[in-house]
């Protein structure tokens, strides 16, 4: 199958999965472009950030438009984790293949586990300063280090840190999302290595209509449904990806 065929269908069915799932689709993003086609684990990553920046901030746009992000707190929570973006984004260049991929595998295991847990956050009695700044800086690291939006942790921190409602909480973190995937970008000119553009562009624009499909996908099956069968799916995809690395 051609490199356009597979950047198509993989870009539309992540696009799927952030659609219908909200956070978490995008940790799919890395494993397609470095197994599927062809990528480094750095250009991968960074190209990740690219596809999450474009498609997050289309999202942003919608969920903007129904009113259901805070701006101020999202601002806020976004400025925290720019320095991190920035830092990580700069060394995820310089190390090695396989300490990339099994970082990744990590990250997308806790994302999977915390897709099988019940969600019900509960907003916090008093909103805490310091904590809301501790998951912006570690959500900006783990962006900017791996090239994944990260959703699967910044809705939980938008709930149960800050108090946002879960609506609110999904339109901010795509503002969140999108601010550090641009500062990572930022870290990691020139050092992407080969990105291929003509793999990267009908895969972003795969992923955007994909994620409008999404939307109305969730409205005919349970949430929780979704949520598990991706959550397993992400659990093969991270053991495979631990297992490569180590090889």
């Amino acid at each position: 199958m051609s490199p356009l065929i597979l950047a198509l269908v993989a870009g539309a069915v992540i696009g799927l999965a952030l659609g219908a799932l909200g956070g978490g689709g995008s940790v799919l993003t890395v494993p397609a472009l470095i197994y599927l086609l062809g990528f480094s684990p750095v250009s991968a990553t960074t190209a990740g950030l690219i596809i999450v920046a474009v498609t997050s901030a289309t999202a942003l746009y919608a969920h903007a438009r129904d009113g259901n992000v805070a701006w101020r707190t999202g601002a806020l929570f976004a400025a925290a984790g720019i320095v991190p973006a920035v830092l990580a984004g700069a060394a995820a260049g310089h190390l090695p293949a396989a300490a990339l991929t099994t970082a990744f595998a990590v990250v997308a295991a806790l994302a999977a586990v915390r897709m099988l847990r019940p969600s019900g956050a509960e907003p916090p009695e008093r909103i805490r300063p310091a904590g809301a700044a501790g998951a912006g800086a570690g959500l900006g690291a783990v962006t900017g280090f791996l090239g994944v939006g990260g959703g699967f942790l910044a809705v939980p921190a938008l709930v149960g840190v800050l108090g946002l409602r879960m609506k609110q909480a999904v339109g901010t973190s795509l503002l969140v999302i999108t601010v550090n995937s641009l500062a990572a970008l930022t870290a990691r000119a020139g050092t992407g290595g080969d990105l291929r553009w003509e793999v990267i562009a009908p895969f972003t624009g795969a992923a955007i209509l994909g994620a409008w499909d999404g939307k109305r996908l969730a409205s005919k099956i349970t949430g929780p449904t979704l949520q598990r069968v991706f959550a397993f799916v992400l659990l093969g995809v991270a053991a495979f990806m631990l297992v490569d690395a180590i090889a």
